[in-house]
């Protein structure tokens, strides 16, 4: 057909089929804007950026403060940081780093807890609210500020077990969301994250950019910056053998199994030994073991 002749009409359908189908493809691609969120439903909530969708929490899993037993002045230090946000003053992203099972996710859950309570009844300060979302879902942050930015909220925005391996370049997005982004992070957002890695990034990851970059140390530095954008680093240290008994009397108290003590730090001792580490972790999973060899219920 020369461009003198005029299209027929099969044509022309076939051709608007396929312009629709390319459109409906690029549509899905793209993802759609979460739906208007009721924000008073609930002080918690899961971001999940498939839907994209924030779920509401009815009841969050956590561990009363009290019962989090030898790191008092991490305690005080986030918490501190943690109201002062909640009162509408300036306040730093806080990474928590360190030994595995020594509290940093309960931490976070118990501060956010504890500052709603002690903050309750205040004039004009509304609840603060707890955002979590999935390391996966790391790269659509962009988008949970843009919902959050426009909230009468204020959030803490919270990441368990934040790290990233070689390829993975989701960590640019969060650098561009927490400083240095055009937008920045919200007035009324703070972003929280557990990693038991101190820079994030696994060494693997820099020692690669180190081995193939032609300036090795500026490859590093782009590497480690992520860190630097969190102005609190909170360290967990492995716990001495009398601070973990410690932790395994508060739990034994709080629940009442307290009834032999000797028999109970010759068990948690030897529960310590079996599995090569000494955590508040531990500390629990033993607690649980003997409530449910006692018959009674962790409430």
């Amino acid at each position: 057909m020369t461009s003198s002749e005029p299209y027929d009409a099969p044509s022309l359908s076939r051709a608007a089929e396929a312009l629709e189908r390319i459109a409906a493809a690029l549509e899905r691609l793209v993802p759609a804007a979460p739906e208007r969120q009721d924000f008073s439903a609930a002080d918690a909530f899961i971001f999940s950026a498939h839907a994209p969708h924030l779920s509401a929490v009815a009841r969050v899993n956590r561990v009363d403060m009290a019962l989090l037993r030898g790191i008092d002045r991490l305690r005080d230090i986030l918490t501190d940081n943690t109201e002062r946000f909640a009162r509408g003053f300036p306040a730093n992203n806080a990474l928590l780093w360190g030994a595995r099972g020594m509290g940093k996710s309960s931490l976070v859950k118990a501060a956010h807890a504890d500052v709603n309570t002690r903050l309750s009844g205040v004039g004009g300060l509304a609840p603060l609210k707890l955002i979590e979302i999935h390391r996966e879902d790391i790269d659509s942050l962009p988008l949970l500020m843009g919902v959050l930015r426009e909230a009468s909220y204020r959030f803490v925005v919270f990441c368990d077990d934040l790290s990233f391996d070689a390829a993975d370049t989701n960590y640019k997005s969060l650098k561009a969301v927490l400083e240095g982004g055009i937008e920045g992070r919200p007035q009324n957002v703070l972003f929280y994250a557990t990693s038991n890695r101190r820079h994030i990034l696994s060494r693997e990851m820099v020692d690669n950019e180190r081995g193939t970059a032609i300036n090795p140390g500026e490859a590093v530095e782009e590497k480690v910056s992520l860190s630097d954008r969190f102005g609190l680093w909170l360290g967990f240290h492995a716990c001495s053998q009398a601070e973990y008994l410690d932790m395994v009397f508060g739990y034994a108290e709080h629940f009442g199994l307290a009834q032999d003590r000797p028999a109970i730090e010759r068990e948690a001792l030897e529960w310590a030994i079996t599995r090569g580490a000494r955590s508040g972790r531990t500390a629990f999973q033993y607690i649980q073991d003997l409530a449910g060899r006692l018959g009674k219920r962790l409430d």
